[in-house]
């Protein structure tokens, strides 16, 4: 269209007996209407060209980047850039005699353009996450929090951008204005700065990457992390209920990360047998003879033996009493017993620590600690192979003679009084 054209449709206006400012109006009117609707017929027709160009290049295509682009829009939105440049270029002709709304046409059109640019940059920017997510190496990595910062730094300049366009000044005046409310803006943005700064250090340091599981007691999260973005931290408990923590509390507080033992070829059983202080003793003869029918400890009871024996017999100690000389403990041999007896196991990592140890005596007993792997890391199969092992160990003790603590009730002093010969519950007439 020129200028031409424009006063054409006016003169003819004009000729069909309007007055001046009707025919002005009129023919704004009438210019304003055509212009849109052949920006809008434009935009349909670009944006099906470039839906079936994109489809069809995604479609052949080996990358699948393209199909992010098209799954997030971006054809959609391009196709919008050339109809807005003919309304830049051809709106405001229709408003050549209203110098005001010639203005207002323009300031519009370029705020759009501003929208359009920030709408099409988060398109790309989310396309750019989507297929980076797809890559074995870069799937675990907070990219959410890196797509946020530069969208924040878009909107920042988008910002910007749009003031300048409505208070017709240039856009350096608003970082020089910036610049000196620098302070309000850091405190406004204070928890976005953090954020920012904990993302890199986590992502730089490794700390924390998607499908981790972390323990964190300051928040109650004890799960898998399912997304790190700027501002918090999700994580799936294992009650599937979901905890969000702030990124920055990942560099400022501590918290636990299993990868470690996830990546390791087992995972630690750490639990202690309380035994019963008064249940160790010495073994006699009959004891050690009947501790070498367990084959699995049948040659070191048998070996041993024979060492203390010889060494008493050496020295010359009285063995009238049995503390005098070297001695077998039943505490002692169902240690070994059971430090054989994970050796055995086919289920313990046999390559990683294994012991059997006794710990400081307590009030509650002498605690006897399993320290071992499993093989398998699985948290079931996990607390299963722990169960198994313990199960079978609560139930070897009496074969030792030992016995596990257990706090008395006033049942079980009842009986214990009764059994002794000593006053034990009243009744009366067959009542208690």
């Amino acid at each position: 269209m020129n200028n031409g054209l424009r006063r054409l449709l006016y003169d003819y206006l004009i000729q069909s007996g309007l007055e001046a400012n009707a025919a002005a109006y009129l023919n704004a009117l009438i210019l304003f209407i055509g212009i849109i609707l052949v920006a809008l017929l434009m935009d349909y027709i670009l944006w099906k060209l470039f839906r079936f160009l994109s489809v069809r290049f995604a479609r052949r295509s080996k990358t699948n980047f393209d199909d992010f682009l098209v799954f997030n829009k971006v054809p959609r939105y391009v196709a919008h850039i050339i109809p807005l440049i003919l309304l830049y270029r051809y709106l405001p002709l229709a408003f050549l005699d209203f110098e005001n709304t010639e203005g207002i046409i323009l300031k519009s059109i370029e705020i759009l353009a501003v929208i359009l640019v920030l709408v099409l940059i988060r398109s790309l920017l989310l396309s750019i996450k989507d297929y980076l997510k797809t890559l074995p190496h870069m799937k675990d990595k907070p990219l959410d929090s890196y797509i946020q910062v530069f969208m924040i730094f878009a909107w920042i300049g988008g910002i910007l951008t749009l003031f300048a366009v409505l208070t017709d000044t240039t856009i350096w005046k608003f970082f020089t204005a910036l610049g000196a409310a620098s302070a309000v803006i850091l405190l406004i943005f204070k928890d976005t700065i953090l954020g920012l700064v904990a993302s890199i250090q986590v992502s730089i340091n490794d700390m924390v990457r998607i499908g981790d599981w972390v323990t964190f007691e300051k928040f109650g999260a004890d799960g898998n992390v399912t997304e790190i973005s700027l501002a918090t931290v999700k994580v799936q408990n294992f009650d599937k209920t979901i905890t969000t923590i702030p990124t920055y509390s990942l560099i400022s507080d501590s918290f636990k990360n299993w990868r470690g033992m996830q990546a390791s070829g087992g995972r630690r059983i750490k639990r202690a047998l309380l035994i019963k202080q008064k249940s160790i003793k010495f073994l006699t003869a009959d004891n050690i003879e009947t501790l070498k029918g367990i084959q699995i400890i049948a040659k070191y009871v048998e070996t041993r033996n024979s060492t203390i024996d010889t060494y008493n017999k050496e020295h010359d100690i009285d063995k009238q009493l049995a503390i005098n000389g070297r001695n077998l403990t039943n505490i002692g041999v169902f240690r070994k017993y059971a430090e054989t007896y994970l050796k055995n196991h086919s289920a313990i990592n046999q390559t990683m620590t294994l012991m059997t140890r006794q710990l400081p005596p307590t009030p509650q007993g002498i605690p006897l600690e399993i320290y071992a792997f499993s093989s398998d890391k699985r948290w079931e199969n996990y607390e299963y192979i722990m169960a198994d092992i313990f199960d079978h160990l609560l139930a070897a003790l009496p074969y030792f003679e030992l016995e596990v603590f257990e706090l008395p009730t006033s049942f079980n002093d009842g009986l214990h009084k009764v059994e002794n010969g000593m006053e034990g519950p009243h009744f009366k007439d067959g009542m208690p």
